[in-house]
């Protein structure tokens, strides 16, 4: 097996290799510049990965962890359009540097790209992969909607929050996976194995993020800290300290929810002071925990070798541990 660094490596200079330099440069050159941003490369990593874990050179796997990477940006671009977040991984967001239009087009012709990929494929192989990946897509865009929904939304309940993050993030996660052993040739129940890891850990993943959205390092998180207070999104965070018991705490937040002051940050230190009141704070960190518990337990059945599952485990810890 190799090392994450040493997929992560692999993987960012196949995709270097891939760079387009066609016409026309306004739809392409974003498409570079976002893919060129950075990032964990946290699912196409796990593509790669998963499919060594199956005796399977991951290799192989590439075009597969690509698409993943592609379909995430294209994502990407376009919630920062929704959104209106002027920065992304620490740099302007592509409809900031360019236009909306520019940003909805290149990301257009990003998922387009993404299931051009698996073309690469044998035809079993392909269709399993194409159905999976549209079961997916699918399923992050009713994610989105909930999440756009849910700001509009005074009565937002935890097993909602919960099942839009699973839809928004998680999938994808359990996708790219699942998608490894698909190419690996893996049974239906590894698979689903694998998926079901990945479900758990992307929900761990995502509760992580909406801690670090509030409480992170601007100098490592990479955006904008306490854009989820000022898009007055209801996250795990806030629906906890909503349902902290305190009347008087629970007008004071939803005051602050219903405004959008042009200096926004008193009303970000505002939140994040009820959010510490009310423990808000460490109940998210507690989620966190027992998700990634979740996905430890579903390795622990898992038919593979011992040093993949640990360093499975080891990609578990460290993501619930991470500043970024």
């Amino acid at each position: 097996m190799h090392t994450i660094s040493e997929y992560r490596d692999e993987f960012i200079a196949y995709l270097d290799s891939m760079r387009i330099t066609k016409e026309p440069r306004n739809l392409y050159e974003p498409i570079t510049y976002i893919l060129g941003l950075g990032g964990k490369r946290l699912r196409p990593v796990l593509v790669l990965m998963t499919a060594e874990i199956f005796n399977t050179d991951f290799r192989k796997a590439l075009d597969a962890a690509v698409a993943v990477e592609v379909f995430h940006n294209f994502s990407l671009v376009h919630d920062d359009i929704m959104d209106d977040a002027p920065v992304r991984r620490g740099k302007t967001t592509v409809h900031e540097k360019w236009d909306i239009n520019t940003g909805i087009l290149s990301g257009d012709a990003m998922l387009i790209m993404a299931y051009q990929l698996f073309e690469n494929y044998e035809p079993n192989v392909f269709r399993d992969l194409a159905k999976l990946f549209s079961k997916t897509a699918l399923e992050v865009c009713e994610g989105q909607q909930y999440d756009v929904d849910f700001e509009t939304r005074d009565d937002v309940m935890l097993p909602e929050y919960l099942k839009m993050i699973e839809y928004k993030t998680a999938v994808l996660v359990a996708a790219a996976l699942k998608m490894g052993a698909i190419v690996a040739g893996e049974p239906d129940e590894a698979q689903q194995q694998m998926y079901n890891f990945g479900l758990n850990l992307g929900i761990a993943f995502q509760l992580q993020d909406d801690y670090l959205d509030v409480f992170g390092d601007p100098k490592t998180f990479g955006k904008q800290v306490g854009g989820d207070i000022i898009e007055n999104k209801k996250t795990y965070l806030y629906l906890k300290a909503l349902n902290s018991g305190s009347e008087v705490i629970a007008k004071e937040l939803e005051h602050l929810y219903s405004i959008h002051p042009k200096e926004a940050e008193a009303k970000i230190n505002a939140v994040r002071s009820i959010f510490e009141k009310t423990k808000a704070d460490q109940a998210t960190k507690t989620a966190i925990a027992d998700y990634t518990a979740k996905a430890f337990d579903v390795l622990d059945d898992m038919d593979i070798n011992p040093e993949n599952k640990e360093l499975l485990r080891q990609f578990g810890e460290n993501l619930m541990n991470r500043t970024v």
